[in-house]
């Protein structure tokens, strides 16, 4: 299959979750043998046009992120490059327009990869174009897909597409044992990490430890929450770490809590899970953390800090793992071919 990926700035100029997921999914299929061109603003040093990383090729369609520049050149590329199928990011909503046009000149369906870190207005019309628009609008969770529907997009327009792991890396490191508990989020001002504490106060009489996976601008103040209340002997801060050290921790502990006010898709949740952790989510309305153990047996859903301390002594009835295949179906295969169903339902292709 020949498909198209359409975004101004890659990430390379802006490193957002979102932009890593849809270069993550061009890739992916890349690696696949299909053929997968990244149109976008040129951010490599060098007079040609294409360049190709890990598998990827990215086509420089101007020198920087010009909107006006991208958008007025993008649709005759687009109908050079003759795809099966167009995929694009919401933002800017012009290159959603220029998308359009270059679909309809290549006579191929039109995708928006919408996650939900956009910066976009939602009052703006050029916003509820993009989402009313495309042929199908693909988002990583439920939150985000209410989200684009009250932007104006139909019910029948929109899936769901989770997103993935490698789950075979899980086996490959040991499990460090340190903590029982552990907790991962950028330490920002949505971490909510306080009712992970609160919950953590309400257990001073008993055994346990935990461990802070993140970094960020509120680390100190939240490290003095911990002193505040008597607990920081038995939690550990260890920073953002990198994804084998993330394995390592979670392999080792046995329950892994949620509680960040915002996740489009929470992907540390889902690592943890797929490392044997038992999940227990706080619910927040700006959350879709609930989704991933709706139906998962191995989890606690809560809605305070007594209730989370209550699942963490009741979490002790289960067993210890370091792996649950539970999780397999969110590898990144899998969830590839998600994609790749999709796409053929759209075109009509077999490939």
């Amino acid at each position: 299959m020949r498909i198209a990926f359409v975004t101004l700035q890659t990430t390379k100029q802006t490193n957002t979750e979102g932009a890593r997921r849809f270069e993550r999914v061009a890739r992916l299929l890349a690696e696949q043998g299909h053929e997968v061109v990244l149109f976008c603003g040129q951010w490599w040093d060098d007079y040609d046009d294409t360049f190709v990383e890990d598998e990827l090729t990215y086509r420089g369609v101007t020198l920087g992120t010009a909107v006006s520049s991208f958008c007025t050149r993008l649709p005759a590329l687009l109908a050079r490059f003759d795809p099966d199928l167009i995929t694009v990011r919401p933002t800017p909503a012009k290159q959603v327009v220029a998308a359009r046009t270059g679909s309809k000149l290549a006579r191929a369906p039109l995708v928006v990869e919408w996650f939900g870190d956009e910066n976009y207005d939602p009052d703006g019309r050029s916003t509820r174009w993009a989402a009313s628009t495309p042929d199908r609008v693909v988002t990583p969770s439920e939150l985000v897909r209410t989200q684009v529907r009250e932007l104006g997009a139909d019910s029948r327009q929109t899936r769901v597409i989770p997103e993935s792991i490698e789950f075979d890396r899980i086996e490959t490191v040991e499990p460090d044992e340190t903590s029982e508990l552990v907790w991962g989020h950028p330490l920002e001002t949505g971490a909510n990490i306080q009712d992970f504490l609160l919950g953590l106060a309400e257990l001073r009489e008993r055994e346990w430890s935990a461990t802070i996976v993140g970094d960020g601008p509120k680390r100190a103040e939240f490290e003095q929450e911990a002193a505040d209340l008597r607990i920081d002997d038995r939690v550990r801060f260890v920073g953002a770490c990198d994804r084998d050290r993330r394995l390592e921790i979670y392999r080792g502990a046995h329950a892994f809590v949620q509680t960040a006010y915002r996740e489009y898709f929470a992907t540390e949740l889902l690592w943890a899970l797929a490392c044997g952790c038992i999940g227990i989510v706080e619910y927040q309305a700006e959350s879709s953390a609930h989704e991933l153990i709706e139906n998962a047996d191995r989890s606690y859903r809560v809605t305070n800090p007594q209730q989370l301390a209550d699942a963490i002594v009741e979490s002790g009835e289960f067993d210890f793992l370091t792996s649950d295949s539970t999780w397999k179906s969110f590898d990144h295969g899998a969830v590839i071919r998600n994609y790749l169903e999709e796409y053929r339902a759209l075109t009509g292709a077999d490939q």
